[in-house]
């Protein structure tokens, strides 16, 4: 896990108790874009069950694997459609950015698609972009 004083890896420039931390300690997103950060971060820290947790029920997968050999290293928002704090559904362009233990880099960009139910953001899935 990462330490609450600690930079929160979802670049916000939050201290991670502040930011990310809160909701992998089981508070609700108030926004589509605030859970995209949350699970990023979850994967920085190899926190499968809250990725597990905040995945839609129509379209979460059985388990999670997380490889603990990859680094998530940045996360690049590009922007948001929705997902505010009154909306049931939001889109989230971003790019995630990946270390490998050979030292190799990449990066992922996705679209995301988010769902508000019962007062929860949760994933629904996405485009790769």
């Amino acid at each position: 896990m990462i330490d609450d004083g600690a930079r929160c890896p979802c670049g916000t420039g939050e201290t991670y108790g502040a930011c990310c931390g809160r909701f992998h300690g089981g508070r609700a997103a108030p926004t589509a874009e605030l859970l995209m950060r949350s699970r990023f971060s979850a994967f920085a820290a190899g926190d499968a069950a809250h990725l597990l947790g905040t995945w839609h029920p129509s379209t979460r997968p059985g388990f999670v694997d997380l490889d603990p050999a990859l680094r998530w290293t940045r996360l690049a928002v590009h922007g948001a459609t929705g997902g505010g704090p009154f909306d049931d559904e939001g889109w989230v362009d971003f790019t995630a950015f990946w270390r490998g233990p050979d030292g190799a880099r990449g990066a992922q960009r996705e679209n995301s698609r988010f769902r508000r139910e019962g007062g929860r953001w949760y994933y629904v899935d996405g485009v790769a972009g």
